[in-house]
C-alpha cells in the first residue's frame, strides 16, 4: 500500500513550550490501492475527514509549538478509537482482546470504519486478522507512540504536559433557542484536564466571537482517555471546530476564515502555555 508517512511531526530540538498538538483526523492520503478494496470514491470518503484541520495548527507550529497530524486518512484506520473498538463479524479470524461494540461501533465508525452512513459500505468484503493487524501496526501505534514521546519530553523539560486535540466538526444545529455552538471543548467532563485549561480556551474562543460549549455533544475520545494522566500532571483538551468558519461553502477549500481561526489555535496554545508555566501551576502540581 503506498501511503506516504502515517503521520508528520513538526518540533523544534528543544522545546519551548509544554504544550502539544495533535491532529488526528486530518489524513487525506488515498493511494490507489485503498481505493480498490473501497466501494466509495475518494470523493466520498472525505466525509470520514476533519477536512483541512492539519491548516488550522500551521500558525502555531511556525511558533514554535510541537505538532503531530495524521496523513493517514480516517477512512482506513481511525487514531480516535481504541484498539478493542471492532465489529468482530467485520474482522476475520481476530481473536486478541475481547471487541468493544459501543454504539459508535454498531454504527459502522470503529477504529475500522465500515460505513459512511446507512446503505453506504465502506469496503468490497471484509477484513482478515492479519490486514487488520497491519493497520495497527503500521499506522495506528506509530502514531500514538510518537504521541506519548512527544507529551514524556514535555514532561520531562516543563514538569507538565498539555495535549490539544484538534477537530473540525459540522455545523450544529441550535436547540431551545439558544446559539448553537461554534466550538466545543471536551475534557472528559473534567478527568483529562484541569478546569484553568479548559476555561482558557473558553475565554479566548469567546473573546474571539464564537459560541462555545463544553463536554456537549462531544467530551472527547481515545485519545484523551489514553494519553491524559491528572495524577502525572499530563493534561488533555480535545477542540471541536465548526469548519464552516475556515472551509468555502462547498466545504472542499479553506477559506479565508482559516487565517481567524489559526490566530485561536495560536492564542490558546500561548495562554495555556503561559499558564502552565506560572507559579501556580507549579506549586498544585508538587
Amino acid at each position: 500500500m503506498t501511503f506516504q508517512d502515517p503521520f508528520q511531526l513538526r518540533k523544534t530540538a528543544w522545546p519551548r513550550h509544554p504544550v502539544v498538538i495533535s491532529v488526528p483526523h486530518a489524513g487525506r492520503n488515498y493511494p490507489p490501492e485503498m481505493q480498490a478494496l473501497s466501494r466509495l470514491s475518494a470523493h466520498e470518503l472525505v466525509s470520514l475527514e476533519d477536512r483541512y484541520a492539519d491548516a488550522l495548527v500551521g500558525t502555531a507550529s511556525a511558533a514554535g509549538f510541537s505538532t503531530i497530524t495524521a496523513q493517514t486518512p480516517r477512512a482506513w484506520i481511525d487514531l480516535n478509537r481504541g484498539e478493542t473498538e471492532f465489529d468482530p463479524s467485520f474482522v476475520d479470524g481476530r481473536h486478541i482482546g475481547h471487541p468493544m461494540v459501543t454504539a459508535k461501533v454498531r454504527g459502522g465508525l470503529g477504529i475500522i470504519p465500515s460505513r459512511i452512513s446507512p446503505g453506504q459500505d465502506i469496503w468490497k468484503r471484509r477484513i482478515d486478522a492479519a490486514a487488520f493487524e497491519a493497520r495497527l501496526s503500521g499506522h495506528y501505534r506509530p502514531y500514538h507512540t510518537a504521541l506519548s514521546t512527544m507529551l514524556s519530553t514535555s514532561l520531562s523539560d516543563f514538569g507538565i504536559a498539555i495535549l490539544i486535540d484538534i477537530h473540525s466538526m459540522p455545523p450544529i444545529s441550535p436547540r431551545d433557542e439558544s446559539p448553537a455552538a461554534q466550538l466545543v471543548i471536551g475534557d472528559l467532563f473534567g478527568k483529562s484536564s484541569d478546569t484553568r485549561f479548559t476555561d482558557i480556551v473558553r475565554a479566548r474562543a469567546e473573546q474571539a466571537g464564537l459560541e462555545v460549549a463544553v463536554n456537549v455533544p462531544y467530551a472527547g475520545g481515545h485519545i484523551l482517555a489514553r494519553h491524559s494522566s491528572k495524577a502525572r500532571n499530563i493534561h488533555a483538551l480535545q477542540i471541536e471546530i465548526d469548519r464552516s468558519l475556515y472551509l468555502d461553502d462547498a466545504r472542499d477549500k479553506t477559506s479565508l476564515g482559516l487565517a481567524t481561526i489559526q490566530r485561536l489555535i495560536l492564542n490558546i496554545a500561548n495562554d495555556i502555555s503561559a499558564t502552565a508555566l506560572s507559579p501556580a501551576i507549579a506549586i498544585a502540581a508538587e
